[in-house]
């Protein structure tokens, strides 16, 4: 037996031991699969290269607790190690066996791209144990088991082992303020986890099922009564994993049904269907693969996220997934496995890294990519399913300049009669017709078709296009749009007269002479209330409502992008201010003005004002109920 000390220094961290690098402690489980996954792993690639004589067969890693004797067991049929490779890996710790692994057989191959053996991950194992044994046989021929055992100490002891069968155990003599891990339960929830689609079969007890090659038959009784033997019933292993899920798979393997197979397997609780997914695979510049899944949005830009699961060779490290994948598709669902991408590094790291960087602007591209052939190859059912992912498209239009240059080949801009444009069948469309005097192409739009109606119907009646956009972001969408598009305008149909919104060369000639018009100017000064309407006298069509309430464009949309983020500062607690656009044409404004009682002329302006208040959704409580009274005494 050897005695001794664990070679110990600041450079390569040994506080580990004494819990200072991890945070998370039920993590060590994750880096003790982990590391039997990659002993498994390096085996059969010793043997595929013929450098290992033994069948590789058909491993598997088992965990096993010993609630009695406060135990915890982590068993592999891996690459096992010889005494000499347990002084080398677990006691020298600044010495890395991947290291060493990696530049024997760095050319035999891209499968010698896997990493890790025993290394610091293994230490994570005395943030819960007092003690640690490791028991391990080597795959070459004529080698002697080995036990090593630390008590979370330099001093560690090292003798000769009885195990006759290839691979490593390692024991977990679980510490007292550690034995939620000694629980079935939460060794299952961590292996589901963290574990749940690592690459090598993980057995977590056993299970009953019934006899596959075994057929109940139907007996008769004296009387002729059936009756059916009972379902024979067989012990097997508990296999707790998925070790092919869909993504180490090539498209081309996969068919409809097993996207949404996996998808179900993701999200066990998740009862509709996704809109569709995108299958990522790419090995240069570096390692990705994944899948990701468009559900159905809401409106909630915050609800939906953390969805998506960052895995590293199959071993889940996160669902925080900001930093790697852009910002607007952390609304998505899915999976992104990348060897590229550390397993223990925070956030800010992540964020700097470059590879990460690069997987970043990929997946944008990528998602793209599949967005533009989803809408070429079938349109009708892109548009059917626009509603359900627009919000992440006019997000990522938003965050993503590339993403904003590629989605002209897919973005939609429905109308309030149904018909959706990409951006250039818009301009097309519109141009001659929507054109106002100063060459500027004015794009109309409603944002509620009910509450603006009327608003809508005076725009269609001029044979204009009014765009249904009301997504909670489309503020500043419209704002990049105006600054990056050359020489157009967005104009909600309800920011003024539609006349003022798409000003043509033709202007209406007022009844009204301008005493007349000061005239009229003092009279509803008297009676409207100017710290919430803005008074202006139009020449309109005679048949045009002689009140109109708009809101001025700018000063609502800095508002609602305020109230998003962005914005300028200070416009979200600004009182809301309204336009009253009077028509000088109309025979009731007439009548107003050349009323002698001053009585009726209020009872006019009032039921006028109320009218307009009303079509704008601003009438409610107790000024509609006076309101309905009114008009109930006035019909009498």
């Amino acid at each position: 037996m050897t005695k001794g000390n664990i070679n110990v220094s600041v450079e390569n961290i040994f506080p580990l031991i004494k819990k200072f690098l991890y945070s998370d402690h039920e993590i060590f489980l994750r880096e003790l699969i982990s590391n039997a996954t990659d002993a498994t792993l390096k085996l059969k690639h010793l043997t595929n290269i013929g450098e290992a004589k033994v069948e590789y067969g058909n491993p598997k890693i088992e965990v096993k607790i010993d609630k009695k004797g406060k135990k915890l067991h982590i068993i592999d049929q891996g690459i096992g190690m010889t005494a000499e490779e347990v002084e080398k890996y677990i006691n020298q710790i600044a010495f890395s066996g991947a290291e060493e692994f990696l530049d024997k057989y760095k050319d035999a191959g891209k499968d010698s791209g896997i990493i890790g053996h025993f290394g610091l991950g293994f230490y994570s194992a005395f943030m819960v144990a007092e003690k640690v044994e490791i028991i391990t046989k080597s795959y070459l021929e004529d080698t002697e088991a080995a036990r090593w055992t630390c008590d979370g100490s330099p001093e560690f002891t090292l003798e000769p082992a009885d195990k006759t069968e290839r691979g490593t155990e390692i024991i977990l003599h679980i510490a007292d303020d550690s034995t939620e891990f000694l629980e079935e339960s939460r060794i299952r929830e961590l292996l589901t986890k963290y574990n749940k689609f690592m690459p090598i079969p993980i057995k977590f007890g056993t299970k009953e099922i019934n006899d596959p090659d075994h057929k109940p038959e139907t007996k008769k009784d004296k009387d002729g009564k059936e009756t059916k033997e009972p379902q024979k019933k067989i012990t097997v292993d508990n296999i707790i994993n998925n070790p092919n899920p869909a993504w180490t798979k090539q498209p081309t393997e996969l068919e409809d049904k097993d996207y949404s197979d996996f998808y179900r397997e993701l999200y066990p609780m998740q009862f509709e269907e996704p809109l569709f997914h995108i299958h990522l695979n790419v090995d240069y510049p570096f390692n990705l693969t994944g899948i990701l899944y468009f559900p159905k949005m809401t409106a909630d830009l915050n609800i939906q996220k953390d969805k998506i699961q960052l895995y590293q060779n199959q071993v889940f490290v996160t669902d925080n997934v900001e930093g790697i994948v852009p910002e607007f598709l952390t609304m998505l669902r899915g999976v992104i496995d990348s060897p590229d991408i550390p397993l223990n590094v925070s956030r800010s790291y992540l964020q700097a890294d470059g590879n990460v960087k690069k997987i970043s602007s990929y997946i944008t591209r990528k998602v793209a990519d599949k967005l533009k052939s989803l809408f070429n190859d079938n349109r009708e059912d892109f548009e059917k399913k626009w509603n359900d992912i627009k919000i992440v498209i006019e997000y990522g239009m938003l965050s993503e300049d590339k993403f904003f240059e590629k989605a002209d080949a897919f973005a939609l801009y429905p109308t309030v009669d149904g018909k959706y444009y990409t951006y250039q069948e818009l301009f097309d469309k519109i141009k001659d017709n929507q054109t106002d005097k100063d060459g500027k192409l004015v794009i109309l739009y409603a944002s509620d078709e009910d509450s603006q109606h009327s608003y809508i119907e005076a725009a269609k009646d001029k044979a204009y296009e009014v765009l249904l956009l009301d997504s909670p972001i489309v503020s500043h969408l419209m704002q990049k749009m105006e600054s990056t598009k050359e020489n157009i305008t967005f104009a909600r149909v309800d920011a003024d007269h539609i006349d003022n919104l798409i000003k043509k060369d033709d202007t209406k000639i007022s009844k009204l002479s301008e005493d007349q018009k000061k005239e009229l100017e003092t009279i509803l000064k008297e009676s409207i209330p100017s710290e919430k309407f803005m008074v202006q006298l139009e020449a309109m069509d005679s048949d045009a409502s002689p009140f109109i309430i708009t809101q001025p464009e700018f000063m609502r949309r800095m508002k609602e992008m305020q109230a998003t983020g962005g914005g300028m500062f200070g416009m979200g607690n600004m009182p809301e201010m309204y336009n009253l656009v009077v028509n000088t044409n109309s025979d009731l404004v007439g009548e107003i003005l050349s009323t002698k009682t001053k009585k009726k002329q209020d009872r006019l302006i009032s039921q006028s004002l109320d009218l307009a208040r009303l079509s704008q959704g601003l009438l409610k409580g107790k000024e509609l109920s006076e309101f309905i009274k009114r008009s109930y005494e006035m019909i009498k």
